[in-house]
């Protein structure tokens, strides 16, 4: 910081430039382990997520409560029974009131009502019921972005029929990308990048037997797909998938605004 005063005296830093360094600078310290990034949101569009697995609940607890001082909203994933106890024991310890809201391993601190989705849309479906802890992660990520989440889990191919409805909803909606999370074989993106016409960002997920359990036969699977349009991300990466969806949708709104000249409507998400 020190730096940066002294180069705009000089001359050396525009005013724009000296903000832009101050704000690359922002790190919120947490002892001699953790340096968080509570700017991220507004600097990248993409919150901060605090990984709770391999993190004690005491440590987690710490990091979310100051996350949530710095940014105003903290995402927590892979929270677990213990990291649960702890994060509500912080909450109410606060002066003031903090809402935790769940989705699946994944909690939301905030002491705001959360933003109503106006940056586009993006659907999210689950080959299994398995695999909705990765999904939910996601969902976390893309309305914590302000961007409206349509779902649907459970529909894997082993009973294709399952899709049909949701898909055409999602189709109906114009959703701009959708995030499809599926283990084992991992045959559900290609499936769905078939049949839509939205980007697919598939999740391979570590639900699986035997020779290429662990999330490995659905990776190579959707890396090999022949439907163009389906990115991939790591094995469990809800919160990689959620985001980039989010973001691509966040991309759609803004064009679609400039072409319309009207804001997209807002709906809760």
């Amino acid at each position: 910081m020190k730096e940066i005063l002294e180069r705009l005296l000089a001359g050396q830093f525009s005013v724009e430039e000296a903000l832009r360094a101050i704000e690359g600078e922002r790190v919120e310290k947490v002892g001699a382990l953790a340096r968080l990034d509570p700017d991220r949101m507004r600097r990248k569009g993409v919150p901060e997520v605090i990984l709770a697995d391999a993190k004690t609940p005491g440590l987690t607890a710490i990091l979310a409560m100051r996350l949530l001082d710095a940014s105003g909203v903290a995402l927590v994933s892979r929270v677990d029974d213990e990291h649960d106890l702890a994060l509500r024991a912080a909450a109410k310890a606060g002066e003031r009131p903090v809402a935790i809201d769940v989705f699946g391993s994944g909690r939301r601190l905030r002491r705001t009502p959360p933003a109503e989705a106006g940056g586009g849309s993006i659907g999210i479906l689950t080959g299994g019921s398995s695999d909705v802890d990765v999904a939910e992660e996601a969902r976390m990520v893309a309305e914590t972005m302000g961007v409206g989440v349509s779902r649907a889990y459970d529909v894997g191919i082993a009973a294709v029929h399952r899709l049909a409805e949701p898909l055409a909803a999602m189709v109906e909606a114009d959703v701009d990308a959708v995030v499809v999370v599926a283990g084992m074989e991992g045959a559900l993106p290609t499936l769905v990048g078939g049949l839509i016409a939205a980007p697919v960002v598939a999740v391979p997920t570590s639900t699986g037997y035997g020779a290429g359990g662990g999330g490995l036969a659905a990776l190579l699977a959707m890396l090999q797909t022949c439907s163009p349009g389906v990115v991939v991300v790591n094995i469990d990466n809800g919160i990689g998938a959620g985001a980039a969806a989010a973001l691509i949708a966040q991309r759609v709104a803004r064009v679609r605004t400039r072409a319309t000249g009207r804001a997209p409507e807002a709906t809760a998400p």
